[in-house]
């Protein structure tokens, strides 16, 4: 995404934040206004709400990143790293088990630990299994589904061979370093503090090593938030107002078609951009409007990849890259979920 309109989206949406914020405090008197109030209001409600459920996440996701920069070494990131591909794709599937996080806290994470030496494509899988196949989501997903127990141990089969699909699919096809080039102020950061390692790598535990390492860590996290953050709002502005504008008659419109069902709850998915530890019950809405097949979509897909996460990914990852990787989620969701389906699984 080129950096002026980046800047410019940027910047309608902290206005747009800045209205929101004004009619929570004086939307009564803006009633007799002649746009539609009720839509705004919804508008306004959604945006808060995607802010306010996917910003802990996020804050989680950045100061874990802190602490890997200061604390941990490129050679231990390096030596725990599984060298087996097979080996690898399982560790990256299975990671979310022991780091359980939104898929709006593991980008910042998952880019710092790339670029501390973890394979690429350990790391991409993480970003996609991580908020499916963890403990959290297990939780939340058995007791929306409490009458249909068959289509929640599903979604963690369809999102494991998916995972571990698209990590063998990365590892032998994806040639090209997918990062976005390091910017220039991070590459000093990077030598100055390699320099300072190697005049003082004999101190590394002493007291003063930690205490140094500990307050440089609330400046990576503020470093790795205000990156982060600016696309969490405008995804979030993006998607507060595609949530408005859809109706629940539009989704009936489609929920008998097989095909169209599985097409359109996926990009409902994606236009929701919900937390996966809350997109089950919202999936449970519908259990009796759209096939099992259709909500499996969505709830594997949705998490894997939204609107908010590709406009963070943006930020990380080369542009082709994300536009390939996008597409072949899609596909692996929707043939998984179809097989499925035809399979009497789901």
């Amino acid at each position: 995404m080129p950096r002026s309109i980046m800047r410019l989206a940027t910047g309608a949406a902290t206005v747009g934040c800045a209205a929101l914020l004004a009619l929570i405090f004086f939307g009564k008197d803006a009633s007799h206004w002649s746009f539609d109030y009720a839509k705004l209001q919804s508008f306004k409600i959604i945006f808060l709400s995607i802010i306010l459920e996917a910003l802990p996440f996020l804050l989680i996701g950045v100061f874990i990143s802190a602490l890997l920069q200061s604390f941990v070494s490129d050679k231990l990131i390096q030596r725990l790293t599984p060298k087996n591909p097979i080996a690898g794709v399982l560790f990256g599937s299975l990671l979310g088990i022991v780091l359980p996080l939104c898929e709006c806290g593991m980008i910042p994470i998952v880019r710092r630990l790339i670029r501390k030496g973890l394979p690429a494509y350990i790391g991409i899988i993480y970003i996609v299994a991580g908020p499916i196949i963890n403990p959290v989501v297990f939780g939340a997903t058995f007791a929306a589904f409490r009458t249909n127990k068959h289509l929640a141990y599903s979604r963690f089969y369809l999102a494991f061979a998916v995972a571990v699909t698209l990590g063998m699919i990365l590892y032998y096809f994806m040639k090209r370093d997918p990062m976005k080039p390091e910017p220039e102020k991070h590459l000093h950061a990077h030598d100055h503090h390699h320099d300072h390692h190697d005049h003082h790598h004999h101190g590394h535990e002493t007291g003063g090593s930690v205490l140094k390492k500990l307050a440089d860590t609330p400046a990576h996290a503020a470093e790795e938030f205000f990156d982060m953050g600016k696309y969490l709002i405008l995804g979030s502005l993006i998607t507060a107002l595609l949530q408005t504008l859809i109706t629940r008659a539009s989704l009936a419109s489609v929920a008998d078609h097989e095909l169209l069902s599985h097409l359109f709850m996926m990009g409902f998915a994606y236009a929701l951009s919900l937390c996966s530890t809350s997109d089950a019950f919202v999936a449970a809405s519908f259990n009796n409007m759209f096939p099992p097949a259709a909500l499996l979509s969505f709830l594997v897909f949705g998490p894997m990849l939204d609107l908010k996460n590709t406009l963070m990914m943006l930020a990380v990852f080369r542009k082709k890259f994300v536009l390939k990787f996008s597409l072949l989620i899609a596909l692996l969701v929707l043939f998984g979920s179809i097989l499925f389906d035809r399979l009497g699984i789901v």
